[in-house]
């Protein structure tokens, strides 16, 4: 629970600087109040502000939320967002950046989330945290359906782990000048602008699925010192693929077979491996390192069958 507390003590000392655009004596609820009052739907996984508050509500009238939160009065749905919306979401990166510091000043923390070469593996994916037909912003993206219905969503580049150490996040949003909708790749371009060398430990690698593995992303990458792992699949590496499949076994392409449990049950994990293989086609094509692998277990056996096996294929490039 220490550690809990600590937490929640940085979100509060963060909240309590938030500006406030609020003029005049009508200061019912604080900012922290506010932040807090927000935060508790996500951290209760909540489908809304008022089901959050009644779960936090106990027969005696006494909110859960000043027990696990520290807060004083609890507000409205529309108080939160009248006070809220203003804020910038930097205003809240304070919180990200002193966590991280401390995790890293106390040692052994961050090691979970190293790998091969004690590389710090760095995950990328975008999610959506709203999503609407109805209520929508200037900030919002958005998705036409065949019907004629739009969708309005915001959605953000943040680490694809169950179990991850927030980092900064970076917002999808309409950009200034920009005559295209924003998208996931662009801002995972400017998350590395932005907080590539807040990151940098000096050996560090960004892991993503095929969008990521584009010439052109992959350069930027590297431009900013890091490592990569992205996926790679078929129809948008044609050339990969084919380059691989022309390598002579045991010579360009090497194999290693081995045997794993899985949810308690025994798997064949096959990994095809060949190194220095041209991301794309051209004389100025990245090379990496491509790998396959092929889990295999066996079918149940019937009266007329004989064990078998399913198989799945993955491909992955990396540059070490």
């Amino acid at each position: 629970m220490e550690g809990f507390e600590q937490i929640i003590d940085e979100l509060r000392r963060t909240l309590a600087l938030l500006p406030d655009k609020r003029t005049g004596s009508n200061t019912q609820y604080s900012m922290q109040d506010a932040g807090l009052a927000a935060f508790s739907v996500f951290f209760m996984q909540s489908p809304s502000f008022l089901a959050a508050q009644r779960a936090m509500q106990e027969s005696k009238g006494r909110s859960n939320a000043g027990t696990l939160f520290k807060t004083g009065a609890i507000p409205t749905d529309n108080h939160v967002r009248s006070l809220l919306d203003p804020v910038e979401p930097k205003a809240l990166f304070p919180v990200y950046d002193r966590i991280h510091a401390a995790m890293r000043a106390q040692g052994g923390v961050l090691d979970g989330f190293r790998c091969v070469g004690g590389t710090q593996l760095i995950a990328l994916d975008g999610t959506w945290y709203h999503s609407s037909s109805k209520v929508h912003c200037k900030n919002c993206s958005t998705r036409q359906h065949k019907n004629g219905s739009i969708t309005y969503h915001h959605s953000a580049i943040t680490p694809g782990r169950s179990q991850a150490i927030a980092l900064r996040p970076e917002f999808i949003v309409p950009q200034d000048g920009a005559e295209k909708q924003d998208c996931e790749i662009n801002a995972a371009k400017r998350w590395l602008a932005a907080n590539g060398a807040f990151y940098h430990t000096g050996n560090d690698t960004l892991l993503g699925d095929d969008l990521y593995s584009r010439q052109p992303f992959c350069r930027k990458v590297r431009l900013h010192n890091y490592h990569f792992i992205f996926v790679c699949k078929p129809d948008s590496h044609k050339h990969l693929y084919e380059w691989v499949d022309e390598l002579e076994p045991g010579a360009g392409l090497h194999t290693l077979t081995r045997r794993a449990k899985n949810k308690g049950k025994w798997e064949t994990h096959t990994v095809r491996y060949a190194n220095d293989v041209p991301l794309v086609d051209g004389p100025d094509a990245p090379a990496g390192k491509s790998k396959t692998t092929t889990r295999s277990k066996p079918k149940a056996a019937t009266s007329s069958t004989t064990s078998g096996t399913a198989s799945s294929t993955s491909v992955r490039c990396s540059h070490a």
